[in-house]
């Protein structure tokens, strides 16, 4: 039987002084999937008053997004697109990056895409 790893990882990390919200995309990203995340994302932007946070998405071992699940990307990003400063994208495939200048048309923050994991942190935190 063959194992199929998919879904999110969401921590917080820390460069120096500063705090970002990091996420890991494995796999193909399901419905299921979004909708356990989605509440622990809600929850957590709740908390904070006046969010503008910094993410980091490592992308590098995402392969996609079922149909429903890229919809339930899309009503997140939208949701919560006032409460993102900037969103730096880490990835290894050109549909990512394509996807990352999409994503910016609905986003009020800044997100660009990189193909290296130092660039990206530094772009989000710059000294």
């Amino acid at each position: 039987m063959k194992t199929v790893k998919h879904g999110l990882s969401i921590g917080i990390e820390r460069v120096d002084n500063e705090f970002f919200l990091s996420l890991k995309a494995v796999g193909k990203l399901t419905h299921a999937d979004y909708e356990i995340i989605t509440p622990i994302i809600d929850s957590a932007l709740a908390e904070v008053k006046e969010p503008k946070v910094d993410v980091l998405i490592d992308g590098t071992e995402l392969e996609g997004w079922e149909l429903r699940a890229a919809w339930d990307d899309l009503k997140l990003g939208l949701k919560h697109n006032n409460e993102f400063n900037k969103i730096a994208i880490y990835g290894n495939k050109n549909w990512q990056q394509i996807t990352a200048k999409v994503g910016s048309w609905f986003m009020s923050g800044e997100v660009k895409y990189f193909d290296n994991m130092i660039d990206a942190i530094h772009w989000i935190k710059p000294k």
